[in-house]
């Protein structure tokens, strides 16, 4: 079975407390948390102090997802406000293999993302530092968009990279999961899957969750 991540980007910030009780309570696994910085992205959304507040009342695993331009300076503040696993972009670093061994070496498991545009192989040469591949299946920035078929092939070519290479790397997708899609993406490799909308809108968000995480029977 996947691994389940609400996106609290979707939550309802105005009652923070008990969206997170709610993921406490439920079979997710992970919280994903966007940032977003407004340059790397058209978008803004929140930071370090939201994040370190919200570690206080959380019991499960932060996957914190920077959409953000040089990551790199931002590394040991997100350690502090609690970030397990910490993601940045291949495409805002030029030195990518220091940053992600900058992240491993504070403590926390290392993440790449790549956007639609950008071929699988192109982290093939790092991929052993990469504990967490998220590929995005919508261009990033906004929820609520439509899952991109072409992300399908990306997922396929992923897991045929990390099984030939003999890494541990898990592949997340993240943008357009539905319980309609859910399946098939996992099917094709996925061991993550992120969901905003899809969770946060439901009449039963829990039982969204649930039945997300058994998509992969």
């Amino acid at each position: 079975m996947p691994l389940i991540a609400p996106s609290m980007l979707s939550a309802d910030f105005l009652k923070l407390g008990t969206e997170i009780d709610m993921i406490n309570d439920s079979e997710a696994d992970w919280f994903h948390l966007d940032v977003m910085d407004g340059k790397f992205v058209p978008n803004i959304s929140y930071g370090m102090p939201i994040i370190a507040q919200m570690k206080k009342r959380a019991k499960k695993t932060f996957d914190v997802h920077l959409m953000i331009e040089q990551p790199e300076r931002y590394l040991e503040d997100f350690k502090k406000a609690g970030a397990d696993y910490l993601t940045v972009h291949y495409e805002t670093g030029y030195h990518l293999h220091r940053t992600l061994t900058s992240i491993r070496a504070l403590g926390m498991k290392a993440g790449l993302s790549i956007n639609p545009h950008t071929p699988v192989s192109m982290v093939q040469d790092i991929i052993h530092e990469i504990d967490l591949l998220l590929v995005m299946s919508i261009n990033p920035g906004f929820g609520g968009q439509k899952f991109l078929p072409l992300t399908f092939k990306k997922i396929r070519e992923a897991k045929e990279m990390i099984t030939s290479a003999g890494s541990n790397t898990l592949i997340e997708i993240d943008g357009g999961v539905t319980l309609e899609n859910a399946a098939e993406i996992v099917a094709a490799g996925a061991d993550v899957l992120v969901a905003g909308n899809t969770v946060f809108s439901a009449p039963d968000p829990k039982d969204m969750i649930k039945r997300l995480k058994q998509a992969g029977k």
